[in-house]
């Protein structure tokens, strides 16, 4: 029987939660040592109440969480759950779905289906192209990159499906210095050795120089995968894709893009441009869980070839059996079989925004970064690093690493809001990264009278 007052009771703690989550300190309050003492020790030899459980879990983990919901939480490139976002992903907890056919569950299948082709609009995608949620971008990298290296192998006649990798003919991957670590790391699954990838050069914003890439294509041959990026994680810069897609086809070779924040802001009308070509390429990898704000975990990949990508990624069995030539099998498009129903939280952010609330909340969240680079860098002793074209603002403090590292320490320990330290081109800098619907004017003001509070009181 269903326990009411139990799921009553944690709705209530959860709203508890989000209640208090933009006045409370932005970061976590608690250590390892102090958190295992609470929620560690032996596994009861007998169960406890649930509501006990319930209860104890959300006195003892507070202090450990960081407050993401939150409108002044700016690390990692992190956006907070929309609200239509958040209740159907706690139905979709409730549903308990197994999403992987439509035979497992028919909603899921046909939410997803829906969720991914606004998903291909929105994003200025090819309508028909193979496309699937995944855990996040870093499956959805690996999701594109196998189906570049089957097609470019099938096109060899090798079958990599079939026959593996030992003995396949070589591929050449490409990719720019500032690749994102997930990206080798798909790339290290995928059987490429981080040795073999030839590094291109980039420029002083970390956009891979096309001219560069062309050079490079040129002075080898073989069937070649470029891997682009729409959107650095330091400097938020996206590479020129239309000129690095004409560089590839020059030498047929496949175009991959990882656009974990980035490719958002082809939703935009304002910023589409910054991604133009970005449509050109063959496969290409995001994220929801960062600008489009649905709960983690939530990624999306898409691939311009349906049958490399179904080849990459199908199942087939024996009790696999389909109950129509339309029916979606979700899991025919990413790496999990048994997986969540994350497609119902996507599905209802996107129908809560529409298109318009799509570009708004990119569209903010950028001239929120541009406010709070204005307002900081514009006090002595302080460099932004970057050029401020999207949400991500790079700052730096006096000419000693220590100045900055010591005002990254003092903002979080103050708790108004939570940014992350980097190191960019050698130096150390304070990462700010503006992706949530809640943040406001008023929250990058109070960010910035933190930041320069952080930094006087260090005597700099």
């Amino acid at each position: 029987m269903i326990d009411r007052a139990l799921l009553a009771r944690t709705a209530e703690l959860a709203a508890d939660h989000l209640d208090a989550v933009g006045e409370r300190h932005a970061g976590p309050l608690a250590g390892h040592a102090e958190l295992r003492a609470a929620l560690g020790g032996a596994l009861p030899a007998a169960g406890e109440p649930a509501a006990q459980v319930i209860e104890a879990l959300a006195r003892n983990a507070a202090p450990g969480l960081v407050a993401s919901p939150g409108p002044r939480y700016f690390g990692f490139v992190t956006g907070g759950a929309l609200p239509a976002a958040l209740a159907a992903d706690w139905l979709a907890s409730a549903w308990d779905q197994n999403a992987f056919s439509a035979i497992s569950s028919p909603a899921a299948a046909v939410v997803e289906e829906v969720a991914c082709g606004w998903l291909l609009e929105l994003l200025g995608l090819p309508g028909d192209a193979g496309v699937g949620l995944t855990t996040g971008a870093q499956m959805a990298n690996v999701t594109g990159l196998a189906a570049a290296r089957g097609a470019l192998l099938a096109r060899a006649g090798w079958d990599v499906e079939e026959r593996g990798l030992s003995g396949a003919p070589p591929l050449r991957v490409l990719a720019g210095e500032e690749a994102h670590v997930t990206v080798w790391r798909a790339l290290r699954l995928l059987g490429f050795g981080r040795a073999a990838v030839e590094v291109v050069p980039v420029d002083g914003q970390g956009r891979m120089r096309a001219d560069a890439l062309a050079d490079a294509l040129a002075a080898g041959d073989g069937a070649a995968i470029v891997c682009a990026q729409a959107g650095n994680v330091n400097t938020g810069a996206i590479d020129p894709l239309a000129d690095i897609v004409v560089a590839a086809r020059a030498h047929a070779a496949w175009v991959h893009v990882d656009g974990a924040f980035g490719l958002w802001a082809a939703a935009s009308p304002a910023l589409a441009a910054l991604v133009a070509g970005a449509g050109d390429a063959d496969s290409w990898a995001t994220d929801g869980h960062k600008w489009l704000n649905v709960p983690y975990d939530c990624g999306v990949v898409a691939v311009r070839d349906r049958a490399a990508h179904a080849a990459a990624m199908g199942l087939t069995a024996s009790y696999l059996v389909r109950s129509g030539d339309a029916d979606r099998s979700n899991s025919d498009w990413v790496p999990e079989a048994s997986r969540r129903g994350r497609g119902f939280a996507v599905y209802a952010a996107l129908r809560s925004l529409g298109r318009d609330g799509v570009a708004e909340l990119v569209e903010r969240c950028c001239a929120l970064a541009a406010r709070l680079a204005s307002a900081v860098g514009e006090a002595d002793g302080v460099e932004v690093l970057n050029d401020v074209t999207l949400n991500q603002v790079l700052l730096r403090f006096g000419a000693d690493d220590a100045v900055t590292d010591a005002a990254i320490a003092r903002v979080q320990e103050d708790g108004t809001c939570w940014v992350g330290g980097t190191r960019w081109r050698g130096v150390a800098a304070m990462r700010v990264s503006v992706s949530s619907w809640s943040t406001t004017e008023a929250d990058v003001d109070r960010t910035a009278d933190a930041i320069l509070a952080a930094l006087s009181a260090g005597g700099s």
